[in-house]
């Protein structure tokens, strides 16, 4: 057999070797370390391996991969078995996945050694990896939701994982109860599907549905999938339990939530709206998309900025980043596709990089409580410079792979605008708005830990054990290599996954026959410009850093200054307890500079939006479940109403 004959089994067996992994750490690897750490490695090598090869033959090469599971192929025109069906978009989230899942495999080894119950952790860690991976290529809808079932109650589990910590039981408890309620919406769109098309195969699925989004049934399923797939994207208003659980869980496993497991909402998002719906067609659809992904991004960032414990801080920024995917790919342009997978992609980087820096902190002093640390530069150089390295990557600063994806986006929203949709602008000023946020956060945070005073109870600190910094330093070079070697991204990895997602034409052939599409669609079929426009105009980098430059200036003199209700300036000493920052308690040697508190004054001045936002996040978890219901319901009238 050639390569071309063993490649096409690849996709199957990369999720199963997982599955297995996770079978055999159980059975062999209960009582004995080196064992379980021995089989999770060779598993999760043994998937990314597999899946580089498929990467090759389909986004390089620029085949596709169908592959029907025990032979069950279609029977006049019918699909009756399971099939898997892998495009280069699907390729791409599989490299994201498999990416993830081995690099925190390697941080686990020494990160996780001092945790009691091992097996247990590298059972679920590869339950969850293989999730996550077999959502990613099935062919199958209700395939993709048995995955989402067991994607759910694995996160459920690594969250409570440390259940001696404070929060970690009541963190999971409330993604049980949020997760329970976006696979519920899931399953009753799949349902819904059914009994309209009788197939779950989902490019049957979109021949079947094409032209059919008048009709009230095909409505409410949309409906019920947006919902499903935003709970698992963290996407404002779905975002409450993100912030808990990636807290309270291991930063190894908030690395897998960051990196891989909100990127399944995202892909599930895509498929759904432009693949078996083609709804991105419609403004409406864009409309809706593009306003969840505004919200999450503002909401998600000045979130951060009020954190006083570095991992929750870097949960709100995961939301708020992936407000500028969604918002992309909600454009329903070329352009706006590539710009939301490559930003996607770099969020899986600099995201997972910085969770894997939360976890060297708090591996070296057993905190990540802002008020508690400073002056580790000293102690952990090399933690200190990869930091750097993801903190500029986030914030979209040059060379760094966020600059470039920011970039992308802007240019997108605004071609968008000049096309006619002129409230489009203000989506940029908002996504701008959000990069210094995002700056300014990271400000904060680097003079918390890294800078500011140092504290007599970390002298003895060291850094941390090499085999936690090599997937930290993999990582934070790939952020620099795919900022400075964007070209090569663009052309080697998001323009054929970019032209998956605007084909459908091509993905219902593939997996049905030739020439379905055309019968079973004809004049209904949707075609989507695959066209990608060069970035340039007035949306060109140099123009980006003047506005962020005069935007951040603007932000200091704003934090600087804090003003009650006739403008007059507070003085920091004789503000109300609730601001209080330099004099509030603070043993005097560390009450200097409290960098958990740098912008004091921009929290002063907007206290209003601030307690709003405060009132929203209760904590309770009825109040979560009831945004996500309300949400549900506000979805179905408005497209309803519109479609």
């Amino acid at each position: 057999m050639n390569f071309n004959e063993i490649v096409v089994h690849f996709p199957a067996l990369a999720t199963m070797v997982l599955f297995l992994g996770a079978f055999l750490v159980t059975i062999f690897g209960g009582k004995n370390r080196g064992v379980r750490v021995f089989l999770a490695m060779l598993a999760a090598t043994c998937s990314f391996v597999m899946v580089l090869c498929v990467a090759k033959y389909v986004i390089i090469d620029g085949n596709m991969i169908t592959y029907w599971l025990g032979n069950w192929s279609p029977v006049k025109d019918y699909a009756i078995g399971i099939g898997l069906e892998v495009d280069a978009l699907n390729a791409f989230f599989a490299l994201l996945v498999t990416v993830t899942t081995y690099l925190s495999g390697w941080y686990s080894i020494k990160y996780m050694s001092r945790d009691e119950g091992g097996d247990y952790y590298y059972t679920l860690y590869l339950m969850l990896s293989g999730s996550v991976l077999g959502l990613v290529l099935t062919g199958d809808i209700f395939n993709m939701f048995v995955m989402i079932e067991i994607m759910t109650f694995a996160c459920v589990a690594l969250t409570a994982f440390r259940n001696w910590s404070k929060g970690s039981l009541e963190a999971a408890f409330k993604y049980l109860v949020l997760g329970s309620l976006g696979s519920t919406c899931t399953l009753s769109g799949i349902a819904l599907l059914y009994a309209q098309a009788h197939t779950l195969n989902m490019a049957q699925l979109s021949a079947f549905l094409s032209g059919t989004l008048n009709q009230p049934n095909v409505v409410l399923a949309l409906a019920l999938l947006l919902t499903g797939f935003g709970v698992k994207s963290y996407c404002v208003p779905f975002h409450f339990v993100a912030a808990d659980a990636y807290q309270a869980a291991p930063a190894s496993v908030s690395m897998l939530f960051s990196g891989m497991v909100n990127k399944a909402g995202v892909y599930g998002l895509i498929r759904v709206c432009y693949i078996i719906f083609q709804s991105m067609g419609l403004s409406t659809v864009q409309t809706l998309l593009v306003a969840i992904g505004t919200v999450s991004m503002f909401v998600g960032v000045t979130m951060a900025l009020s954190q006083h414990d570095f991992k929750r801080l870097l949960a709100f920024h995961s939301i708020s980043q992936i407000g500028y995917v969604i918002t992309a790919v909600g454009l329903g342009t070329a352009l706006g596709v590539a710009g939301g997978l490559y930003h996607a992609m770099n969020h899986t980087l600099f995201k997972g990089l910085l969770f894997l820096c939360a976890g060297a902190v708090y591996y070296a002093t057993g905190t990540t409580n802002l008020d508690k640390m400073g002056g580790l530069s000293k102690k952990m150089p090399q933690t200190c410079l990869i930091f750097l390295i993801a903190a500029f990557s986030i914030s979209g600063l040059p060379p760094f792979n966020g600059f470039v994806s920011k970039w992308t986006i802007y240019q997108a929203v605004y071609e968008k605008a000049v096309s006619g949709g002129i409230g489009y602008l203000f989506v940029a000023i908002v996504a701008l708005i959000t990069s210094v946020l995002t700056l300014a956060s990271f400000i904060k945070v680097t003079q918390s830990v890294f800078f500011g005073h140092s504290r007599e109870s970390f002298r003895d600190v060291k850094e941390v054990p090499g085999s936690m910094l090599v997937p930290m330093w993999i990582l934070a070079i790939l952020c620099v290599v795919t900022g400075v070697w964007h070209e090569q991204v663009t052309a080697k990895l998001l323009t054929p996954a970019t032209n998956a997602v605007m084909n459908v034409t091509r993905y219902v052939d593939e997996m049905m026959g030739v020439g379905y599409a055309a019968k079973y669609m004809g004049a209904n079929e949707v075609v989507y410009s695959s066209e990608m426009v060069t970035a340039g105009g007035i949306w060109n980098p140099w123009t980006w850093l003047m506005l962020f430059g005069i935007i951040l200036v603007a932000f200091v003199l704003v934090s600087a200054m804090g003003k009650s209700g006739r403008g007059k300036v507070i003085d920091a000493a004789k503000s109300d307890d609730k601001h209080q920052v330099f004099f509030g308690g603070e043993v005097a040697d560390a009450s200097a500079v409290v960098g958990s508190d740098l912008f004091w004054g921009f929290r002063k001045n907007f206290s209003g939006y601030f307690k709003v936002l405060g009132g929203i996040h209760s904590g309770v978890v009825n109040d979560y479940a009831m945004w996500a219901v309300c949400t549900l319901a506000v979805i179905i009238v408005y497209l309803n109403v519109v479609l």
